[in-house]
């Protein structure tokens, strides 16, 4: 997988939906926010879509690794 730049907007979309499943909150329309920005991310840039949503899981939830 290509190393890929994520957008600060696409981060926080991530990092709040990431706090509402920690915290038993997250929203149908807030996992469809971020699923929506990943597809349109992931045309624009020319990279498979999973690679997009693997990358940005990856960005947020495991900072310190």
């Amino acid at each position: 997988m290509a190393t890929v730049e994520f957008s600060p907007s696409l981060i926080e979309l991530e990092r709040s939906a990431w706090e509402g499943i920690q915290a038993g909150t997250l929203t149908v329309e807030a996992a469809r926010a971020v699923q929506e920005a990943v597809v349109a991310f992931a045309e624009q840039a020319g990279v498979p879509r999973y690679d997009v949503g693997m990358g940005l899981k990856r960005a947020v939830r495991h900072t310190a690794q």
